[in-house]
C-alpha cells in the first residue's frame, strides 16, 4: 500500500489534473475491502454527495484503524487519501493533525468541486470525532 509521501511524490511528478484524478481513482482501488454488513446508515458520513461509509477501531497498541468505502470512484480515492493521513495514528495525533494543510499542499483545496470538498471535510470531521470518543 502506498504512503502519503508516495502521494506527495506522485502529485509533484504529475502535471495534469486529469492524471492526478486518475491516480486518486487508482488509490481508491487499493482500499482495504469493507464488508457489506458495515455499509449501513449508522456508518454513513453525512455531508457527502456520494455514499461514504466509515468505521474506526482502536488497535491493541492504541492506534486507530479505519475502514471506509464509497460508491463513487473519485471519492474512494479521496477516502484512501484521508485514511493515509489519519490511519495508524493515536487519537491525540489525529486531533493534532492539520489535514487541511495536507490537502492544500496537494492543491486539492483548489481542484475539488464544492460538493466533494464538503464531503472530504465531513470525512475528516467524522474521523476526528471518532478519535475524540
Amino acid at each position: 500500500m502506498q504512503t502519503l509521501d508516495d502521494v506527495r511524490e506522485t502529485f509533484a511528478f504529475l502535471d495534469d489534473w486529469t492524471e492526478k484524478y486518475r491516480y486518486l481513482i487508482e488509490l481508491g482501488s487499493e482500499l482495504e475491502p469493507m464488508p457489506d454488513e458495515l455499509k449501513v446508515d449508522e456508518h454513513k458520513v453525512k455531508g457527502c454527495m456520494s455514499q461514504v461509509w466509515l468505521v474506526g477501531s482502536t488497535q491493541a497498541d492504541g492506534k486507530l484503524h479505519f475502514l471506509a468505502d464509497s460508491d463513487a470512484h473519485i471519492v474512494r480515492g479521496l477516502v484512501a487519501l484521508v485514511l493515509m493521513i489519519f490511519g495508524g495514528k493515536t487519537p491525540s495525533e489525529v486531533q493534532a493533525l492539520d489535514a487541511k494543510a495536507v490537502l492544500a499542499e496537494l492543491e486539492l483545496d483548489k481542484h475539488l468541486s464544492p460538493g466533494r470538498s464538503n464531503g472530504l471535510h465531513s470525512m475528516i470531521g467524522r474521523i476526528q470525532a471518532l478519535a475524540a470518543s
